[in-house]
């Protein structure tokens, strides 16, 4: 059945109230996207932040009247940003479309992520079963392509590693196929620690893997530390992530946008040797040796 969907800008602001009409008016499927590009980091415990300035687009069937449905949503909110915008949506097998745009994607050397559905291109390379699902990490965004690689070429042979901020456990998952004997994945997001399990379990590493909160980690010294949160708490946490390697074992830190960079050299260099910073698009990846 073919659709119709109607587009237009909004405030964050007005996008609830707006969305709300939609519905009302017979939207089946709304959908909100950034209109500029304005990052959104991870939020505190129950805030669901917006951007800015909001595409939202609605879909309706191919027999509602969306002209009369434009008009009303002009009249009871003029100060929306611009026109509505009407177009034809062709009818497609919109899953295999969403799953056409995932291709298995290599990092380094060995290791290859790879969705579900899709044959690894190198069946003797380190693989990776991983689908897009609710928690942050499928290698498409280049702080988590920028842990990936400096894993596939880390010390990890029966190393004791941390991952902290598991997200979906791709670093932690990573870390345990290219042979680290034992992970502690940790997150404050019981949605993470979920998706963390069930990846896992799906590439047969959940029996050397921990899962734990940050309230219920205890800490030990590990080889190996990977963090891919975000500057701030990264250089608030600088003295506790630093006392969990061991000397001599390497940290790689990310989330880092690149005019953060010297904030969080500066609140780790005191612990670590540091190496060349990686840098892919505006966002760095910053890694070292501890030292005594």
């Amino acid at each position: 059945m073919p659709w119709i969907q109607l587009k237009l800008q909004a405030s964050s602001q007005l996008a609830p109230k707006t969305e709300d009409f939609l519905l009302e008016l017979g939207a089946v499927a709304i959908t909100l996207q950034d209109s500029g590009d304005q990052p959104l980091f991870e939020p505190p415990p129950g805030a669901t932040p917006l951007w800015d300035d909001i595409t939202i687009t609605a879909l309706f069937e191919a027999d509602a009247n969306v002209d009369l449905a434009a008009a009303a949503l002009q009249n009871r909110f003029p100060t929306l940003q611009g026109p509505c915008r009407i177009e034809a949506l062709e009818d497609k097998d919109w899953e295999r479309e969403w799953m056409d745009n995932y291709h298995p994607m290599r990092f380094g050397q060995r290791l290859w992520v790879v969705p579900t559905w899709r044959e690894a291109p190198e069946p003797d390379a380190v693989i990776m079963k991983l689908d897009p699902g609710l928690a942050f990490g499928t290698g498409t965004h280049p702080t988590t392509a920028l842990c990936l690689e400096w894993l596939d070429s880390a010390p990890l042979q029966n190393a004791e590693v941390v991952d902290y901020g598991c997200g979906s456990g791709i670093l932690a998952i990573a870390a345990l196929l290219l042979g680290a004997n034992h992970v502690v994945g940790v997150d404050n997001d019981p949605q993470a620690l979920l998706a963390t399990r069930q990846n896992a379990e799906r590439n047969d590493v959940d029996g050397k893997l921990e899962i734990v909160s940050p309230e219920r980690f205890k800490g030990a010294p590990c080889d190996v530390l990977v963090a891919n949160i975000l500057a701030g708490p990264l250089v608030e946490l600088a003295p506790r992530l630093s006392a969990l390697v061991k000397i001599g074992g390497k940290i790689a830190l990310s989330g880092i946008l690149d005019h953060q960079a010297q904030s969080v050299i500066d609140a780790y260099v005191p612990f670590f040797t540091l190496d060349p910073i990686s840098q892919r698009e505006e966002w760095v990846r910053i890694s070292g040796s501890r030292r005594s």
